[in-house]
């Protein structure tokens, strides 16, 4: 449905992929990383803007190219959000969750709204309620 021009449809999705990971950007810009609020919403607002520009039913070969580039493109945003301190790493936690914000924009939308819902809660749930789990872990 258009409305003024608009397809109302991709509006929808792209509100939504923007709304599913503000909860994940607000985690990570509490817990003090360099990347937070702004940069996760915009990576699912991309991934699902990028795949409803090129989404064409009769050549699903095209859609599954650019699902490939934005899994290799956002794979490099999240590895500069790695840091090597001396032995150890931080960040990949917050790279993952970048990787999984670009999950959560294509499945939004492919129309797999279950898939996205449920990523998007079980990140947050992996990074609030698995801290002090990691905690005890990092204390052994």
């Amino acid at each position: 449905m258009t409305y003024y021009g608009f397809d109302l449809d991709h509006v929808g999705k792209l509100l939504t992929a923007y709304a599913l990971t503000i909860p994940i950007g607000w985690d990570r810009e509490q817990e003090g990383h360099s990347v937070g609020i702004r940069t996760f919403p915009l990576v699912a607002l991309a991934s699902c803007g990028y795949l409803l520009a090129v989404m064409n039913p009769a050549d699903p070969a095209s859609t599954s190219r650019v699902v490939q580039g934005l899994t290799a493109g956002i794979g490099f945003v999240g590895g500069g959000a790695i840091v090597r301190d001396g032995a150890t790493v931080h960040g990949t936690a917050t790279a993952a969750s970048i990787w999984m914000t670009g999950a959560i924009g294509a499945a939004v939308a492919l129309d797999h709204w279950q898939t996205a819902i449920v990523m998007a809660l079980l990140s947050l749930f992996t990074l609030r309620a698995l801290v002090p789990f990691k905690a005890k872990l990092d204390k052994k």
